[in-house]
């Protein structure tokens, strides 16, 4: 049955029941059919999981000696739902004796070690703390909060004593309210969230009571919990700000794009709460924000030819403006649904309210409305804020400016001091997003199986917080790396997969991304007419079907497709605009790629030296795959020219590449131009049997080397097991062999990075 439900809800399910087959066989009987669908949130409370098991589990604890119980309370209370690592001292501080403890180890139920009590499984560990009378656990909370004295455990402290507080009380929840916040600026948000929702539970006042579980829902989205963020921000006060941070990233982009743009309109007022829900200024958080000061430039839609520099990366310390956070929040649902227009819109609004906008904000206007000079300004000083240590948020938004301009390697170091800077942080929810604008930078640059292990790592954790829409991205990522390594199935698969859910929202960006990833590997694999169709369907998809910057992406592989069927009208006007952006940002990898474009639209000896031309570029650049790509088609024109010692030196260079890249299919045309030319190509494969398997191929194939059965392995990569059982008859073949068996002896022999 857990099979049977969307990827994301099976991997949230087992994500909150901690990963327990028992527990997640029993939670999926109990889901309702917009739970099982996706629509409403997950439970939270064990009780409301497995309650079943939980019930099992505690007849197990109770049939336990009385002294033993109560050392196994005290142990699951300093552990569960927080840990505050007190257990051996408040053991200590009372002359407890632990032999008890003994029983517990016999019974398989825990043991006793130098770091403490080890329960045998998490859930064994709630039910020790549920089986404990209320008056119990009141006093091993405060027994616990009695011996948090030292240096930064204040607020483990405060959680104690509010766990045992009899009832309501003003005092402890000021308390708890300065420790939620004292958590949030040490990033800790999910203690934070624990802290908030325990003053909400003893708050004697409504209105403060909700607001708390407000900042608690906005806490727990930082954290990553997005199953209980929606649940608290359903309880809490209304809040535009934490509701469109949550659509943006797991509901309908354009109705983020409306409620994050009145928030920030709202907090730009005179005497408006500056809070954010997210990263710079979180809801209650006063500490710091990291660098990049303001959130970006001044520039807007209208006249402003200066950036309008708030700050660089070396700001450091100084509060990103709340309202600039929003702003930059509003221009991701801009991107992500493919309309530009409302990037305008957004832009308008921050110069009519004084605020400083963010620099991909100002440069997707002037890019929209066709003033490159000006977006390439503003891009390029969005994309210098990637400093290490910086906001989170600013730090995606340099990676995607870096993106736009062509800068690959700024753009991989962007996202990639985001995710370190979310991790510092606590931010669990920003690490996907940093991974998914991180894909891009991998896709051409020599790194496709790299890549696409990362970014198969960020789709879980993008399922297991909540962010569907983020994950629904790397699925079209993860699409378009099978394109480039030849893995036709699961091409297929993901971006069926993304297609579904993105046309389904609006979302724009991975909807036109999967497309690009199915348009590649038909011109890949020589389906020139089919490559062609699907990138003229792209270009005329609007906002929530396609994306205009994915378009002009996708421009130099329109044009060679079009070349091939003959169809070039379309393709010079489109290469004209591309080289008019590429002239602006002055990029030499899209330069060599324009190039490229003019070589293919040119006759007989006229395109050798654009193909000269565009290789001394991608010499410059970093777009490895596309210069292979460019070396195999300039070697195809110089055989038909019978240029044939230059042809085969270009051959073997793009072979090797393919070779080097795990890209089989661009491998066999080289070797097929090769042999064409009369000259011999290299050996298929080397001896190394990693060597001979496509990216996803060995990726299956070490999954089974360890163990893992093919529900398993279809789980931990979220595709079928129908599609793993392809891809593991595809190894049998390559490396001739007929069992697992055989598998795991030929793997285990060789050297596999």
């Amino acid at each position: 049955m857990i099979q049977a439900l969307p990827e994301g809800v099976r991997v949230r399910l087992l994500h909150s029941v901690y990963g327990d087959p028992r527990a997640a066989a029993e939670l999926v009987t109990l889901l309702s059919d917009r739970q099982s669908a996706g629509f409403d949130p997950l439970p939270a409370e064990p009780a409301s999981l497995a309650p079943q098991l939980l019930r099992a589990l505690r007849a197990e604890i109770r049939s336990l000696p009385d002294d033993t119980r109560l050392l196994l309370l005290l142990a699951a209370a300093d552990q569960y739902p927080v840990a505050t690592h007190a257990f051996s001292r408040a053991v200590t501080a009372v002359g407890l004796d632990t032999r008890p403890l003994e029983r517990a180890e016999t019974a398989g139920v825990a043991h006793f070690g130098t770091g403490g009590v080890v329960f045998r499984d998490t859930w064994t560990r709630i039910a020790a703390y549920e089986s404990g009378s209320p008056a119990d656990r009141r006093d091993v909370h405060r027994l616990l909060a009695r011996v948090l004295h030292g240096d930064g455990e204040s607020p483990r402290r405060s959680w104690h004593r509010g766990a045992g507080a009899l009832g309501p009380s003003a005092r402890l929840v000021a308390e708890l309210r300065g420790a939620a916040d004292k958590a949030r600026r040490t990033g800790q948000p999910a203690l934070a969230r624990a802290l908030s929702e325990r003053a909400a539970a003893l708050c004697p006042d409504p209105a403060e009571r909700s607001r708390l579980v407000t900042r608690a829902a906005a806490d727990a989205w930082q954290a990553g919990d997005g199953d209980r963020a929606r649940r608290l921000v359903a309880e809490g006060t209304a809040d535009d700000a934490l509701s469109g941070l949550i659509a943006l990233r797991a509901g309908n982009a354009t109705e983020a794009f409306d409620a994050l743009l009145g928030a920030a309109a709202h907090r730009a007022r005179p005497g408006r709460r500056n809070d954010s829900p997210d990263g710079g200024g979180t809801s209650g958080d006063t500490g710091r924000s990291g660098d990049a000061g303001r959130s970006g430039d001044a520039g807007t839609s209208g006249d402003t030819r200066r950036s309008g520099d708030a700050g660089t990366s070396e700001d450091k310390g100084v509060p990103l403006d709340p309202a600039a956070h929003l702003l930059a929040r509003a221009t991701e649902a801009a991107v992500y649904t493919g309309d530009l227009r409302r990037c305008r819109e957004a832009a308008r609004v921050a110069e009519r309210l004084g605020v400083a906008s963010p620099g991909t904000l100002g440069g997707l206007a002037a890019a929209f409305e066709g003033r490159y000079e000006d977006a390439r300004d503003l891009l390029q000083a969005a994309a210098g804020r990637c400093g290490p240590g910086g906001d989170p948020t600013l730090l995606v938004h340099a990676g995607i400016a870096a993106l736009m301009l062509g800068d690959h390697t700024r753009a991989a170091t962007a996202t990639l001091r985001a995710a370190a800077s979310a991790r510092a942080r606590g931010a669990t929810g920003v690490l996907a997003q940093a991974m998914e604008f991180r894909a891009y930078a991998d896709f051409w640059t020599g790194r496709p199986q790299a890549g696409r292990a990362a970014a198969t790592e960020a789709l879980h954790q993008a399922y297991a917080t909540g962010q569907d829409n983020g994950a629904c991205h790397l699925q079209a990522a993860l699409a378009m790396f099978a394109a480039i390594t030849g893995d036709a199935d699961v091409c297929r698969e993901r971006a069926a997969a993304a297609r579904s859910y993105a046309l389904a929202r609006g979302l724009g960006l991975p909807a036109a991304l999967a497309q690009w990833a199915l348009a590649f590997l038909d011109l890949t694999d020589g389906r020139f007419a089919g490559a062609a169709a699907r990138l003229r369907a792209l270009a005329g998809f609007g906002p929530g079907h396609g994306h205009r910057a994915i378009r002009h992406l996708a421009t130099p592989h329109y044009v060679e497709a079009a070349v091939r069927t003959g169809d070039t009208r379309i393709a010079r006007a489109a290469h004209a605009d591309y080289h008019r952006w590429a002239t602006a940002v002055r990029s030499p990898d899209d330069l060599a790629l324009s190039a490229r474009c003019r070589a293919l639209l040119a006759p007989g000896e006229e395109a050798v030296e654009h193909y000269r031309t565009a290789l001394a570029l991608h010499a410059r650049g970093t777009r490895d795959f596309e210069r292979a790509r460019t070396e195999l088609l300039f070697g195809s024109a110089l055989r038909r020219l019978r240029h044939r010692t230059e042809a085969r030196d270009r051959l073997h260079s793009a072979l090797e590449a393919f070779d080097h890249f795990g890209a089989p299919h661009c491998a066999a045309r080289a070797r097929a131009e090769l042999r064409a030319l009369g000259a011999p190509a290299a050996p298929a494969h080397s001896v190394d049997p990693a060597a001979r398997l496509t990216a996803q191929q060995l990726l299956v194939a070490r999954m089974v080397t360890e163990g893992a059965t093919n529900r398993e392995i279809a789980a931990r990569l979220a595709l079928s097991p129908r599609t793993i059982d392809h891809h593991l008859r595809g190894v049998f073949t390559r490396l001739g062999i007929r069992s697992r068996i055989e598998l795991v002896r030929l793997i285990a022999g060789s050297e596999v990075p």
